[in-house]
């Protein structure tokens, strides 16, 4: 019984630790993309003609920053579900 108690308590810490890593990415991503867009924008303040430029970089920039919190919260539901 007690080895029973033991490894479930195993597997929800397992749990535990994917959804604390999934919370962390996703923080993450949210903070990063705010990041990019202050920069953007006080960018696009100071050289108004660069707007287009500026705009297209901080996409790809904030896509790029999604692709790997979309990577790292896939990889703690693996963790999780093995």
């Amino acid at each position: 019984m007690m080895s029973l108690l033991i490894l479930l308590a195993d597997i929800a810490m397992g749990y535990l630790g994917a959804a604390v890593g999934a919370g962390l990415a996703t923080i993450g991503a949210g903070i990063g993309i705010g990041k990019i867009g202050q920069g953007a924008m006080e960018g696009m303040a100071r050289q108004p003609e660069a707007g287009g430029d500026i705009r297209s970089t901080m996409i790809i920039a904030a896509a790029l920053v999604e692709g790997v919190a979309f990577f790292a919260v896939v990889v703690c539901f693996l963790i999780a579900v093995k």
